[in-house]
């Protein structure tokens, strides 16, 4: 089922630029929750959360397709989605366009590959439906606890509210001994 649990590093990063953009939604929907761990991270930055997933993974959440949802909980939906579903060779980008199409969503965040968006299949969606911001994280996750993967990721968030053309601003990781998560392009 694709589950790669997001360490807190990424979340914080994201709620470290965007909080402000996500608070003006009552409720957070974390759509592919495996074990909470995103869900648990958005809380503890005073987010009230629901969560979603394919399986049940002890974390409380509703256990339903992210397919079978035809109305959303929350407009605002935030996700480490699974790749296989937002890829254009296996999935057809069936996630994104289930998120902006089907659910109407007013906000998306995706934590997704940096190279994502190089698959020539995804032309139309992109063109159609550009993200409105994207946030390079200038480290590399390492969602396994065994050494961090060999690619970089990125936020890549749809804001309705958004005009203009897509946006990239860069993140580094949390460090106590930094100032800024923009690396002092804020």
């Amino acid at each position: 089922n694709d589950f790669e649990p997001t360490p807190p590093e990424p979340t914080d990063a994201l709620v470290a630029a965007e909080g402000a953009i996500i608070r003006r939604f009552p409720l957070v929907w974390e759509m592919a929750c495996g074990d909470g761990r995103m869900m648990r991270d958005l809380a503890r930055h005073g987010f009230d959360v629901v969560g979603s997933d394919l399986v049940d993974r002890g974390c409380g959440a509703t256990i339903r397709s992210f397919y079978d949802f035809g109305d959303a909980p929350s407009k605002c939906g935030i996700t480490n989605p699974p790749f296989d579903q937002v890829n254009w060779q296996n999935g057809r980008a069936r996630w994104l366009t289930h998120a902006l199409d089907v659910l109407d969503l007013d906000y998306l965040a995706l934590l997704l590959p940096w190279s994502w968006p190089g698959a020539a299949g995804l032309a139309g969606i992109w063109a159609r439906r550009p993200p409105s911001r994207v946030y390079l994280m200038r480290w590399r996750i390492d969602f396994t606890g065994m050494g961090a993967n060999p690619s970089n990721h990125a936020w890549w968030i749809w804001d309705k509210t958004w005009t203009g053309e897509t946006v990239l601003r860069m993140l580094d990781r949390v460090d106590p001994a930094q100032t800024s998560l923009f690396g002092g392009l804020e």
